[in-house]
């Protein structure tokens, strides 16, 4: 365990909290990919050899944190998943389930199937392939201490909110703005309570599910490099990250 790690638990201890709370993640893998413009979905798109999915699977596999994993994936995906699973020693993953018509249904399908002793939910997207095991743990203990806690990056460009008509209205403090990734780590039950409280199936990201209740969510920067696999140019993107991660080992 690095000092890092350790130090963490220590916090956390001491604090009162379990360092190591059973926690569960939810990959969701049911998209069309449209934007790819491929036959297959993206999911099984290489990325310097091996499938988008596996790469993610195989992070949350080595995850020190995370303790079982649920796939959400297309009806017509579900065997492709569990082959691929068997291919790379998923043996965290415990069950793959059928998506929604919508990102916000499909998450609800996978919190369906998690464990009932399952204290913690980490949600993540299935395409979201170089997301590191060590940065999962970074977002789960930033979640352990707040109970809800996300990925995200900060932007560098100088932001502008436009008006009606498309003309610049103001500057933004972009010490203040963040772009959302995933994983989002969140306590189950606070999740629970938030799906209860919010009829809304068109929410694009869960961190929405956390601000109608009113709960804070710890950011937790991560920097550009964790990419979702979107169009055909985030394949190119995603193996010179690999490669230049090869290169500072």
């Amino acid at each position: 365990m690095a000092f890092a790690e350790f130090a963490a638990d220590m916090v956390l201890t001491l604090s009162g909290r379990d360092p190591s709370p059973f926690t569960s993640a939810i990959i969701v893998s049911a998209g069309n990919s449209t934007r790819m413009g491929a036959t297959v979905s993206k999911q099984f798109l290489a990325v310097k050899g091996v499938p988008v999915l596996a790469r993610t699977l195989l992070s949350f596999q080595k995850a020190r944190y995370i303790d079982e994993i649920i796939v959400v994936a297309r009806a017509e995906d579900i065997e492709s998943v569990w082959q691929l699973a068997d291919r790379y020693g998923i043996s965290k993953l415990q069950a793959v389930t059928r998506g929604g018509s919508t990102r916000a249904l499909s998450v609800r399908r996978g919190f369906r199937k998690i464990n009932p002793k399952s204290r913690y939910v980490a949600i993540h997207d299935g395409a979201r392939c170089l997301t590191t095991p060590q940065q999962i743990g970074k977002v789960c203990r930033a979640a352990y201490r707040h109970r809800a806690a996300t990925a995200a990056c900060g932007v560098t460009d100088t932001v502008k909110m436009a008006n009606k008509r498309g003309f610049i209205a103001s500057t933004v403090d972009r010490d203040k703005v963040f772009l959302v990734q995933t994983p989002q780590v969140f306590h189950a039950d606070l999740y629970r309570a938030a799906l209860a409280h919010v009829d809304d199936d068109f929410i694009t990201d869960d961190n929405q599910l956390m601000e109608r209740i009113k709960y804070p969510v710890k950011l937790v920067n991560f920097g550009k490099d964790n990419i979702k696999i979107t169009t055909p140019d985030d394949i190119a993107r995603a193996e010179f990250i690999l490669s230049q991660r090869e290169v500072t080992k």
